[in-house]
């Protein structure tokens, strides 16, 4: 029950035995193009979703080098632990970065961006750049909201770390006007890590033909050449492909309305049930990611808990980061995560809460409270 990497299904494990084949084959060209397709129905976009094998941070890193040249102004959103590492990335590649910081725990200001990108008169920012779903924290960003604010600046770019609310929830690369989207196979996509994707709007490619960052294997343009030939410029992970066709399969079985509802649901749970046990959550509700929630004990060290859950029940929380190290734990219900998984671990929870004498509610309430948002 951690961010990632997320369980695998059993079909997308038996996937990934496979033999590999050769990723120049006819075979390895029928299965890109099946999976581009795939991709595209998943970003809700008609361009093209590159695949890196890499982290999710070398598909953020190939969308800002890609799009942006030396010493350009971008605004960089900063609430949490991924937000600041947008901004380490755009220094170490010589921007210049304006950071617009709101509290860990909470979003960040819609009107901020607002004002700033309005008071750009000159058209001097080249780029925002958000983590719409905040992991470290449990907070997801109005990436719908901001995104209308930069085009109505008419020059700058949206550039969007999904890594954790791709396949969580909706968001709709074409109708939001996004124009750089990159994801990470071992969140959302129920996949082991290895993976990456990354997707441009005909607006970035645009901005591509300026950038003089330095690239080689992060050059998109040599990924869009080949991703039109059903192909890849350097060398796959080919086992991770076939992984991906299964997971992908599952998730157009499910259907994107529904993969939505049910992160909703798991999220809203997962809320009731902290707030019936007697635990604060770190960020409010409304804001809460559909992907992971935050958890601030007061009466006991969380790395205590996590450890008590880990040993009597099997079932692995996620921790604080930097400042936060004990202070929280993060539950994941990101990909594929069921209702018994979401009961079973709150159960496991508010059965060591007691255990540590710190229940405030009677045992059992957080499950009910749990079960009114799921049976």
């Amino acid at each position: 029950m951690i961010p990632g990497p997320t369980p695998v299904p059993e079909r997308v494990l038996t996937a990934l035995g496979r033999h590999p084949i050769g990723h120049r084959s006819k075979e390895f060209q029928a299965l890109v193009e099946r999976t581009n397709k795939q991709l595209r129905w998943l970003h809700q976009t008609e361009e093209e979703v590159l695949v890196i094998t890499g982290s999710g941070t070398a598909a953020m890193e190939a969308g800002i080098i890609n799009t942006l040249r030396k010493g350009d102004k971008v605004l960089c959103g900063e609430n949490g632990k991924f937000g600041e590492r947008w901004v380490k990335v755009a220094k170490a590649y010589g921007l210049e970065v304006e950071v617009i910081q709101s509290a860990w725990g909470t979003p960040l200001e819609t009107d901020t961006f607002k004002e700033r990108l309005e008071k750009d008169i000159n058209k001097e920012i080249r780029a925002v750049i958000i983590t719409h779903s905040e992991t470290s924290t449990g907070v997801i960003n109005d990436l719908e909201v901001i995104s209308q604010h930069v085009k109505k600046h008419g020059k700058a770019l949206t550039i969007a770390d999904c890594v954790t609310s791709l396949g969580a929830c909706n968001v709709p690369m074409d109708a939001w006007g996004i124009d750089v989207i990159a994801s990470g196979s071992q969140k959302g996509y129920m996949m082991p890590p290895g993976l990456s994707f990354v997707a441009l709007s005909q607006r970035a490619w645009q901005a591509y033909k300026k950038s003089d960052l330095p690239k080689f294997y992060l050059d998109l343009g040599q990924y869009l050449k080949a991703a039109k030939n059903n192909s890849n410029p350097f060398t796959p992970s080919v086992n991770l492909y076939f992984a991906m066709e299964k997971a992908l399969e599952m998730m157009e079985k499910e259907g994107l309305k529904n993969i939505f509802s049910r992160h909703a649901r798991h999220r809203s749970a997962i809320q009731a049930a902290m707030k019936a046990i007697g635990l604060p959550l770190f960020a409010d509700e409304i804001h809460g990611s559909p992907a992971i929630t935050a958890v601030a004990p007061e009466d006991f060290d969380a790395e205590l808990l996590r450890k008590i859950v880990k040993e009597n029940f099997d079932i692995l929380l996620a921790g604080g980061q930097d400042h936060l190290k004990g202070k929280i734990f993060r539950i994941g219900h990101l990909g594929f995560v069921n209702d018994r998984d979401i009961l079973t671990a709150i159960a496991a929870i508010e059965t060591s809460v007691h255990s540590l004498g710190a229940g405030k509610n009677k045992l059992g309430e957080g499950l009910r409270a749990a079960s009114d948002h799921i049976i």
